[in-house]
């Protein structure tokens, strides 16, 4: 039997929704020790994927992308994320499901070919590096000329971008709030896109130089201050903007409370509504929390939890 614990992710930032230099996309993300998606799998008689999750679909499609013809596999979902919140969930169930059957039954497939074989990272590379190093990533987006259009990964085939940097992320306290609300997915995403895009190059010449010149610079330099401006500077501008404007006053509300009680920086994972906020203790992360916590009680509801990085990416083991 394999067992398989996938992290999440927080996905910063698009960097190029322009074009006009030949690339598009690009992004800046974190991964995360929590939530995880947890399964367990072994060769059966049957394919069958057991488990009460809307995860399950997805583990399913992509079980059958991957399978060798006349061979089964069973998969216990044992814990799962919530989905298209904004932490990557689609991603790590396909990847975690394409990879118990490349373990299994020794198909020596990369990640990387899995995320192809199962169609994921045609937008965001993050979630497929998430899953196969873990740490901050930035990655390169890809030619224009070979996607052909503004799109997010559940609609694009693009092959997964290449990660252009990789580095541990600081043991900084990272407050995870999930407002009771969902953000864009599916057909409303991709339309979305089609609606905002191409975004002011002026703008995605600011994020690249906020990325490059400040938030990569701080997680070597293990500087929270430059890194949390990073964040709160990141959220007025270029495709985040949109994506940030389009939420519930509520998602925007928690997202300043954060900075007020004392997150070094505080933003919105992807099409939210997941706000996450930045410090460097444990004690200003659990006030920030209850804070957090107290606020969604009396508004839209939801749940907020403190989590770390994952520099590992996902635990694959034999059980």
């Amino acid at each position: 039997m394999i067992r398989i614990t996938s992290p999440s992710r927080l996905h910063l930032t698009l960097i190029d929704m322009n074009a006009s230099w030949g690339r598009v996309d690009g992004g800046a993300g974190i991964s995360l020790e929590s939530p995880n998606i947890i399964i367990s799998a072994e060769k059966s008689d049957e394919t069958r994927v057991i488990g009460d999750s809307v995860l399950k679909e997805r583990m399913e499609a992509a079980v059958k992308k991957v399978l060798p013809e006349g061979e089964y596999v069973r998969i216990f979902i044992e814990e799962d994320m919530f989905a298209h919140v904004g932490i990557g969930s689609g991603t790590q169930a396909s990847l975690s499901a394409a990879v118990a059957v490349n373990e299994l039954y020794d198909l020596r497939m990369s990640v990387r070919e899995l995320a192809v074989a199962v169609g994921r990272g045609g937008t965001s590379g993050i979630g497929v590096a998430s899953f196969e190093s873990g740490g901050f990533i930035v990655d390169g987006g890809h030619r224009f000329s070979e996607k052909g259009s503004f799109s997010p990964s559940s609609a694009s085939s693009a092959d997964p971008a290449p990660v252009l940097f990789r580095h541990d992320f600081p043991e900084w306290y990272i407050i995870l709030a999930l407002p009771d609300t969902q953000g864009a997915h599916d057909e409303r995403e991709a339309d979305i896109f089609r609606k905002v895009c191409p975004i002011p190059i002026k703008e995605v010449q600011e994020v690249s130089h906020m990325i490059l010149m400040k938030m990569m610079p701080a997680i070597v330099e293990n500087d929270i201050e430059a890194f949390g401006h990073a964040v709160n500077h990141i959220q007025s501008l270029g495709f985040k903007k949109c994506e940030v404007e389009l939420q519930h006053q509520a998602v925007r509300d928690v997202m300043t409370l954060m900075q007020e009680s004392g997150a070094y920086g505080a933003g919105m994972s992807s099409f939210g509504p997941v706000v996450y906020g930045v410090v460097d203790n444990q004690k200003a992360a659990t006030c920030i929390m209850e804070d957090v916590q107290d606020y969604l009680d009396t508004t839209i509801g939801g749940r907020v939890m403190v989590t770390k990085a994952n520099n590992k990416g996902a635990d694959i083991r034999r059980a």
